[in-house]
């Protein structure tokens, strides 16, 4: 740590930062190839977040924003077809609701219930159901 401080003009380089990086010569899809297959996966109900584990794997897109120039969720909110809730908010309500179920088949199970109190206080609206 004394060395990073030592050097006024070199303080604060650290850091990690994405490496430059063009689009493979492999990869014969466009940027319209890869909105169209997004709008489409969405209409089918995929998450952004599944759409884009499908457009990794399949196609070989490894990241969207190189390709179009813009993230998933941007693409979608410019379209209309945006979720109505947030990635992370949707996955906290569904694990708070699987461990409400379990709690109702396991009343004295203390340890899920602390973490039940846990999800909930990890959301941004506090307690949601």
């Amino acid at each position: 740590m004394g060395r990073m401080h030592a050097h006024p003009d070199k303080k604060g380089l650290s850091q990690a930062t994405l490496p430059y990086c063009s689009l493979p010569t492999w990869l014969k899809l466009t940027s319209d190839d890869v909105k169209e297959q997004i709008y489409t996966l969405t209409k089918k109900g995929l998450t952004p977040l599944q759409t884009r584990v499908i457009l990794r794997d399949s196609p070989g897109v490894a990241k969207v924003n190189f390709v179009t120039g813009k993230k998933i969720l941007r693409i979608l909110k410019f379209k209309g077809l945006a979720p109505d809730l947030p990635e992370n908010l949707y996955q906290l309500i569904k694990k708070a609701v699987a461990v409400q179920k379990h709690l109702e088949r396991n009343r004295k199970d203390k340890d899920d219930k602390f973490h039940l109190i846990m999800i909930e206080l990890n959301s941004p609206i506090g307690f949601i159901l």
